[in-house]
């Protein structure tokens, strides 16, 4: 019997987006002196309000002094086939690093885009549990989530990041404890069972749990500060074992050259402090926020040391490693996962 497929209308989406990089998108910045310089930021959804706030912090710049943002957000999969279908770009900031090098293979961005001390890293965060207001499952470990009756509500990895990241640290925290990897499946396929809901993002998901659905959130940790900070808030717990998400971002080959200097910005003291208070953990160690940020389970500790953390390069390897075991559209261990719980579209 042949496979379906857990990709998901790709062709309409990519349809979708270059039809609204026509009217421009969401657009914010200086109304200065003049100045008509546009940069347009193709990016996956959970980043959009500490982009937003990097980016009022950047017109205040000399070399930001008049300059337009033209915006597109979505499922980092989704948006990284639609630039490379021809929606329109100069700095991209997706969920995975295997999105960006779909647009090196297509000759848009260049090779060495990762070549400098950041590795191509803008924005970090790591994987929580979001649960119900007072616990009520008492999701506290990895063991927790794969208990009868337990609901689980995670997006899909044919189309998110954020997907990807969840699924990788449900994989990897059994390695760490001991695991074989024949224990890491087992695993997964127990965790894809009690899945409940895939929706296509990060974003997605957690509309989806914020609207009722399932007992658990996989989520970014800065979704969930973000989720408090606009009135939205679900408890979050770290488990011991989790896993650093890293973000990549990136210059197109042909972008307008206040590109550059906009990346330049985000990678600053002043843009990575705006990643902090949005709820992203800054990826230098020295970043001044301020030691508070609002919305976190702890405001005043609000990136609590993790145990255990784990991180592609040290416990997978490669994106493209990485991408072909795990998430091959035929023979993946979690795309395996995923068509045996049922839940393939």
């Amino acid at each position: 019997m042949q496979k379906r497929k857990i990709t998901a209308g790709l062709a309409g989406v990519v349809a979708g987006l270059l039809a609204l990089s026509a009217c421009g998108g969401s657009s914010s910045g200086s109304e200065g002196d003049g100045g008509s310089e546009t940069i347009s930021i193709v990016g996956f959804a959970v980043p959009e309000a500490a982009n937003k706030a990097i980016a009022d912090e950047f017109v205040k710049t000399d070399a930001g002094k008049g300059v337009k943002f033209s915006t597109s957000y979505g499922a980092s999969g989704d948006q990284s086939r639609a630039v490379e279908s021809g929606l329109e770009a100069d700095y991209v900031h997706f969920s995975v690093a295997s999105d960006v090098t779909r647009l090196v293979d297509a000759g848009l961005v260049a090779e060495d885009w990762d070549a400098g001390e950041n590795k191509g890293v803008v924005s970090n965060s790591i994987v929580v549990f979001g649960v119900r207001e007072g616990n009520p499952k008492n999701i506290r470990t990895w063991d927790d989530l794969v208990e009868p009756g337990v609901e689980i509500v995670t997006p899909n990895p044919a189309s998110s990041g954020a997907a990807r990241w969840n699924a990788l640290a449900a994989w990897g925290q059994v390695i760490q404890s001991g695991g074989s990897e024949e224990d890491a499946a087992e695993y997964i396929d127990k965790f894809f069972a009690n899945v409940v809901s895939l929706p296509g993002s990060g974003r997605d998901a957690t509309t989806s749990f914020l609207g009722g659905t399932g007992d658990v959130l996989m989520a970014y940790e800065n979704e969930a500060i973000l989720a408090a900070q606009n009135g939205e808030g679900f408890e979050y717990v770290i488990p011991e074992t989790t896993l650093l998400i890293e973000n990549p971002g990136a210059i197109l080959e042909d972008a307008t050259p206040v590109a550059e200097d906009w990346l330049e910005f985000v990678l600053s003291d002043e843009g990575q402090k705006q990643f902090a208070l949005k709820g992203f953990r800054p990826i230098r160690d020295d970043i001044d926020f301020g030691g508070t940020v609002e919305g976190a389970a702890d405001p005043s500790n609000p990136f609590p040391e993790v145990p255990n953390l784990l991180t592609v390069e040290k416990d997978f390897g490669s994106w493209s490693e990485v991408s072909d075991k795990f998430f091959d559209e035929e023979n993946g261990l979690v795309t395996e996962a995923i068509e045996a719980s049922g839940k393939a579209q």
